[in-house]
């Protein structure tokens, strides 16, 4: 059972149990609707006191786990992190939190995840700590991420939400991890003149699903023959986690004014030590000859090289593809030379990019 003074003190909050002392604060949160607080939180008035006097304590009292208010420098309670699922047998347990919508972005959960973590650890026999976000939250996966959680996997559709079914990302944290957080991109639209670039979503399934059926993409991509939406769905999840891992992430990419999608852009292989990485594409097949995925691909070059710190971006292009090639060299690569059977038998002409290939007043150019 976890003790019933409970008490974790981070940089910048407390974790503590909530109690009568927070009673104008809970009708505060109540009264506006914010929806933060633990499952089984008061949702009308009458009920707070006795939500603080017993019901915020019955997690506890049942030796599964335990509520926890996070406050800040002044004794507000800015947000709320709990332990549930607690198995003392198994030496398991799961922890969930939620920020107050006006505090978030303050990077107030992964500070109070990372400390309650670390008392667990210091002060239990608890081995392990399990943690799941929605896939599509990218909020809460960049907590996770940040607290120093490993990604171990995907349930497929295993929440039922008002729109429909989601994915759930799995993350665990066992006793004796590193807790340095491993490096990845985070998700972040970038916008051109003509064009937005976004996180991939269900909404790309068919333009993703028919430009990856595409004569063209087929001849000159490694894509699944006879592309399908099964296979679109199956990009979605494939993008996510080589971002989780740390190897790239991706983009779609569409048109600003009409918000029809034009095609994708994803970085690969990267080598964070060297800060190197390699990008590629697809065009959809009725966005061709607009120029709209050099445009996109350079965009990505500034953001990484001076939001990133990135030293070079590769570009491989096969040999009979003279179209990529010109996207290449229109978003300003240098030909550096070729790849002899470097991909399915085929030369691939090799092509690299670095910050002083960009004049320098156009490097972070890109609206963010």
């Amino acid at each position: 059972m976890f003790d019933a003074q409970l008490t974790v003190t981070t940089e910048r909050l407390v974790l503590r149990p909530f109690g009568p002392q927070d009673a104008d604060r809970i009708r505060a949160i109540v009264e506006s609707g914010a929806i933060f607080l633990p499952p089984g939180a008061p949702t009308h008035v009458a009920g707070i006191t006795p939500w603080l006097t017993a019901g915020a304590h019955e997690l506890r009292r049942s030796g599964t786990g335990a509520h926890l208010a996070m406050t800040d420098a002044q004794g507000l309670v800015v947000g709320a992190i709990s332990l549930f699922k607690t198995s003392w047998t198994a030496g398991t347990t799961e922890v969930g939190y939620g920020v107050h919508p006006l505090y978030r972005g303050r990077g107030f959960a992964p500070e109070a995840v990372t400390g309650l973590a670390d008392h667990v650890f210091a002060h239990t026999a608890l081995r392990r700590i399990d943690l799941t976000a929605n896939l599509d939250n990218t909020a809460s996966l960049r907590v996770a991420e940040k607290a120093g959680f490993t990604r171990e996997g995907v349930l497929r559709a295993a929440v039922l939400e008002d729109d429909g079914p989601h994915d759930l990302a799995m993350f665990g944290l066992l006793r004796g991890d590193s807790r340095s957080p491993k490096e990845v991109f985070p998700h972040r639209e970038l916008l051109t003149a003509r064009l937005r670039l976004r996180r991939p979503d269900e909404r790309d399934i068919p333009g993703l699903a028919a430009t990856g059926a595409d004569e063209r993409t087929q001849a000159f991509t490694t894509v699944p023959r006879g592309y399908t939406e099964a296979d679109a769905r199956g990009f979605l999840r494939h993008v996510e986690q080589a971002r989780a891992d740390g190897a790239g992430v991706a983009w779609t990419v569409e048109e600003r004014e009409s918000g029809r999608y034009v095609g994708g852009v994803d970085l690969k292989d990267t080598d964070w030590r060297m800060r190197t990485t390699e990008v590629g594409y697809m065009t959809a097949p009725w966005a061709r000859g607009h120029g709209y995925i050099g445009e996109a691909v350079l965009a990505v070059a500034r953001w990484i090289f001076a939001e990133h710190g990135f030293l070079r971006l590769q570009l491989r292009a096969a040999a009979s593809n003279t179209s990529s090639q010109r996207v290449a060299e229109k978003a300003g690569f240098v030909r550096e030379g070729v790849a002899r059977n470097g991909g399915h038998g085929e030369d691939l002409v090799v092509y690299g990019l670095i910050p002083s290939d960009i004049p320098s007043e156009q490097v972070g150019k890109t609206s963010l």
